[in-house]
């Protein structure tokens, strides 16, 4: 039996992590400030991480604001990995996002982008695990990007993989060997953005919007075809978002 700290573990990802790892037969801390566990102060990082045989660090920033979201990875990912390293912690699995290192122009994927660097010179042996975005995020990203009362986004193709999924894929790397690179996971099915939460929102019964936009931006950045879809290895999984 292997001991994990889940970071972020009382969350929508983080909660299907724990539930994994415990089904799996091993011990999963979810470590979460509510808990006592605070990765972005530190608090409780040392007495929760000993004795810990991984880590996995599936925490959100709760501002989307650029030098909110940049402190935050920044900080919980360095008090990570030094505490990781202080209780010579085996392996370090992180949940990130599929087109990172094609976003830099979004304020949250630069957060991203630094937390990968991070943990890539951190240390420890890591796998991050980048999935395609959640099913269960449509919602936000109509938010994100309503404009007077309309939906704006463009069509760019996005391959969205629902939370399950997501939580699936990490506990595998969890209990694998670290790669030290990135594996990539996502949904079977590719939509137009655009297409995808105009659907999304009449399923819901929400009668906004949705333009097709070639100047929207999705958070802060402009989408090729291709920014937001997984490369060749990834790892496709079978929940489908319609039917």
């Amino acid at each position: 039996m292997a001991r994990f700290v889940v970071i972020g573990g009382t969350g929508l990802i983080g909660s299907k992590v724990v539930a994994g790892l415990s089904a799996a037969g091993h011990d999963a801390l979810a470590g979460a400030p509510s808990t006592g566990v605070n990765a972005v102060t530190g608090e409780g990082l040392a007495e929760a991480l000993a004795g810990a045989d991984g880590v996995v660090d599936v925490a959100n920033s709760p501002s989307f604001e650029d030098a909110a979201v940049l402190e935050f990875f920044t900080s919980a990912t360095t008090n990570l990995l030094t505490a990781a390293r202080s209780a010579g912690v085996a392996r370090y699995i992180a949940l990130s996002v599929v087109g990172t290192d094609r976003l830099a122009a979004s304020g949250y994927f630069r957060g991203k982008i630094a937390q990968e660097g991070l943990i890539e010179d951190g240390g420890v042996p890591y796998t991050i695990v980048r999935a395609t975005q959640f099913f269960e995020f449509v919602p936000g990203i109509a938010a994100a990007s309503e404009v007077d009362g309309a939906v704006r986004l463009p069509g760019a193709s996005i391959q969205p993989i629902s939370s399950d999924d997501v939580a699936a894929a990490v506990v595998r790397a969890a209990l694998g060997a670290p790669v030290d690179d990135r594996i990539e996971v996502a949904g079977p099915d590719v939509f137009a953005l655009d297409d995808l939460v105009r659907r999304a929102l009449a399923g819901a019964g929400d009668g906004r919007p949705v333009v097709r936009d070639p100047e929207a931006t999705y958070f802060g950045a402009r989408l090729r075809e291709d920014t937001l879809l997984p490369g060749p290895d990834a790892e496709i999984a079978a929940t489908r978002f319609f039917g």
